[in-house]
């Protein structure tokens, strides 16, 4: 009985808002995932990657993973885990701590090319301020990314 009480208790933390139940990605996971992104783009162009990255059934939504695009301005061109932000502006996003955590990601990209990004964002699985990093890769004027919460 009592294995059965975990079990329920695990399902129910892993249930998020969307109604998915899913798992933690990781940081290799992440990174891979952005990498297959660039490449999605090279060979298929903007507009086809740009859609299948903002489908909540396609091959770059895994688990809690998402890809998700910015332009060097921080204008949300596709978006995995919610497809409403796409066309807003995220510029002026901050985080939990006030920081301006989009804006970091953007003048980071632009000097290195890609890396990781942290924050603080509210995990939709525990809706409790988790610290969160994204990878990150430069391509043209875009920002490819995915992000993993850290445990």
């Amino acid at each position: 009985m009592k294995k059965i009480l975990i079990l329920a208790v695990t399902a129910v933390f892993l249930f998020n808002a969307s109604g998915h139940v899913y798992a933690a990605g990781t940081t290799v996971e992440a990174k891979a995932m952005v990498e297959k992104a660039v490449a999605f783009i090279k060979a298929n162009g903007k507009d086809k990657a740009f859609t299948e990255f903002t489908d909540q059934k396609g091959q770059f939504v895994k688990d809690d993973l998402y890809i998700f695009v910015i332009d060097t301005q921080g204008m949300t061109l596709a978006h995995g885990g919610s497809p409403k932000l796409v066309g807003k502006d995220m510029s002026g996003l901050k985080d939990a701590d006030g920081k301006f955590f989009i804006k970091e990601l953007i003048d980071a990209a632009g000097a290195k090319g890609n890396g990781w990004s942290d924050y603080k964002w509210t995990n939709p699985a525990s809706k409790k301020i988790e610290p969160k990093s994204t990878y990150f890769q430069k391509v043209d004027n875009l920002i490819v990314g995915c992000g993993i919460y850290k445990k």
